[in-house]
């Protein structure tokens, strides 16, 4: 199965946060899924960081890429019809990030893993 980490949840993964959930946790595990990290939440993660909103031990511009690789999970561009996509989503979400995360995980047929419920308002499928 393809599958798509919101933000929040890649955070979680690479620092074992009790938050995550068993199942998800199991689904990133298997290696049978191919798990996807886009560049949307690497931008998100890169804003966040220098506003202070998240602290990271080490520079993020090192460390996010390190975890994606040490975990085996695969980088999503953002694409442009990724981006036009987001024109027909509903504004259930002012955040640009969850936006185009919904619509990546959407063109792309992949289930989006995260705790954020009102994602499948979009018609993304959840998984959590």
């Amino acid at each position: 199965m393809r599958y798509l980490l919101d933000t929040h949840t890649f955070l979680w993964w690479i620092v074992d946060d009790p938050r995550l959930s068993p199942r998800v946790s199991a689904i990133i595990q298997d290696p049978n899924n191919e798990i996807w990290f886009s560049a949307a939440s690497a931008w998100e993660i890169a804003i966040k960081a220098k506003l202070g909103r998240i602290k990271f031990e080490d520079d993020p511009v090192e460390l996010i890429p390190q975890q994606v690789t040490a975990n085996g999970f695969r980088n999503l561009p953002i694409q442009s019809d990724h981006a036009l996509h987001v024109s027909r989503l509903a504004l259930l979400h002012r955040d640009p990030f969850d936006r185009v995360l919904a619509a990546q995980a959407l063109v792309e047929k992949m289930m989006l893993l995260t705790a954020d419920q009102m994602m499948a308002r979009y018609g993304v499928q959840v998984v959590w």
